[in-house]
């Protein structure tokens, strides 16, 4: 095994852990809802408007750090991204009421929205083309387990020394991680120290090609295409789903199932550790589908189409049942089916825009695709105020994964010179 190939799964490594913290961080105060609703007095409306707010700074910031991808590079645009978010995770401890909560969640989200796009500039610079798919679902992967490992660790914190403690231990983490990350990463393989005799020999060539070249098409060209804007809904529906489940679920199975904080805690983590596998497979059936059927277009569809009708099915028919049995196995499958679709529509920015422009045209379908993160959590609250059941929002989040589907189905269509631009290289 090459230095290069070892240093780029490092450093993939690295964001498959900062993606867990990210998603340990969002999810914690979710765990700990209940805990803080009580302590700070607010209702369930109040509590859904405190998880939306952290997606006004997220989705602004999706764009703000892809577009600064393109500019200053990944390194830098990310050490600054993790530093705030996680300082801003710990100053949740500090919060006294309602407004200086939603201060801090602005900003936390804030912190955290330049990840995705910023992971996708790493994966253009650093990793060959028929790896593409496999890299980003690697580094996105950590997502599932942040999230089913908050409800066990936050649970066992906050019950044990209160919730205050669980952001401040986290916070922590999120530090240590980027002193790492600023002795190991750069920009691209050729800048690396471990790397000069790589760049010597000219490895990185075909990477290279196109990443700081003048663009062809400005920014705008690209933002208001049939294809882009059907991708970013997908990962709006995406989008959607997991922050219905993960501001949500918690206090669903407390309000509604009647659940206890330590018996939530572990029933929660179920969905999201079944989808770590959906997420880490992703990339693997995306590339294996191709290598069968040699259809790119075809690879990318099938999985984002049969993910986002199997969610749908599942998620409409969870607000129906009344086994707990039979809500948390609907939800697994549907947390699966999404995570399952996590590489594609990444690889499909990939495929159809120039280097260039990847961060920003990244940054805007995630921007887009986030505006979900600021819908779902307070639109679940106001019907669960005012119907006194979830059964509607269930149904609701199923409906926009169909609608999905079908854009998807409709819309994204690859020009053939992209098609066979794509094709898969030999392994290395």
């Amino acid at each position: 095994m090459s230095n290069y190939v070892r240093v780029r799964w490092l450093i993939i490594s690295m964001l498959f852990i900062a993606s867990g913290i990210s998603y340990l961080d969002r999810a914690a105060l979710s765990i700990a809802a209940p805990l803080v609703a009580k302590d700070l007095h607010l209702n369930p409306a109040q509590l859904g408007l405190v998880f939306s707010v952290f997606f006004f700074g997220y989705a602004a910031f999706c764009f703000v750090g892809g577009y600064s991808s393109d500019k200053i590079g990944p390194k830098n645009v990310l050490t600054l991204a993790m530093t705030v978010w996680s300082i801003f995770c710990g100053l949740t401890a500090a919060a006294t009421g309602m407004a200086s909560l939603l201060i801090i969640r602005l900003i936390f989200g804030a912190g955290e929205g330049p990840f995705g796009s910023t992971v996708n500039k790493f994966v253009r610079n650093w990793i060959p083309r028929h790896e593409h798919a496999k890299a980003v679902c690697m580094s996105n992967a950590g997502n599932p387990i942040g999230a089913a490992v908050a409800g066990p660790v936050v649970g066992f914190i906050a019950v044990t020394w209160g919730w205050r403690w669980s952001f401040i231990i986290i916070a922590a983490m999120g530090l240590v991680w980027v002193a790492g990350w600023v002795y190991v990463m750069t920009d691209r393989p050729d800048e690396h120290r471990w790397l000069c005799v790589e760049a010597a020999r000219g490895e990185f060539a075909d990477l290279k090609t196109g990443v700081q070249a003048t663009p062809r098409l400005p920014l705008r060209a690209y933002l208001l295409r049939a294809d882009i804007l059907a991708d970013a809904f997908s990962m709006f529906a995406f989008t959607y789903i997991i922050y219905f489940f993960l501001t949500w679920f918690p206090s669903y199975l407390v309000m509604a199932r009647h659940l206890s904080i330590q018996k939530m805690s572990v029933v929660a983590m179920i969905p999201w550790l079944v989808g770590f596998f959906g997420g880490v497979g992703s990339g693997f059936l995306i590339d294996e589908i191709y290598r069968r059927t040699d259809r790119a277009l075809f690879s990318r569809k099938v999985v984002l189409v049969g993910s986002l009708l199997v969610a749908s099915v599942c998620i409409a028919l969870a607000g129906i049942v009344t086994s707990i049995v039979g809500v948390v196995t609907l939800i697994t499958v549907a947390v699966f089916a999404v995570y399952l679709m996590n590489g594609a529509f990444w690889a499909v920015i990939l495929d159809i825009v120039e280097a260039p422009r990847i961060g920003g045209v990244g940054g805007f379908v995630h921007l887009t695709a986030n505006t979900a993160g600021l819908i779902a959590p307070s639109v679940t609250g106001l019907i669960v105020q005012v119907t006194g059941s979830f059964m509607s929002a269930f149904v609701l989040t199923g409906a926009i994964a169909l609608t999905a589907a079908l854009s998807v189905q409709i819309f994204i269509r690859l020009p053939k010179q992209d098609v066979s631009r794509i094709r898969m290289r030999p392994a290395e």
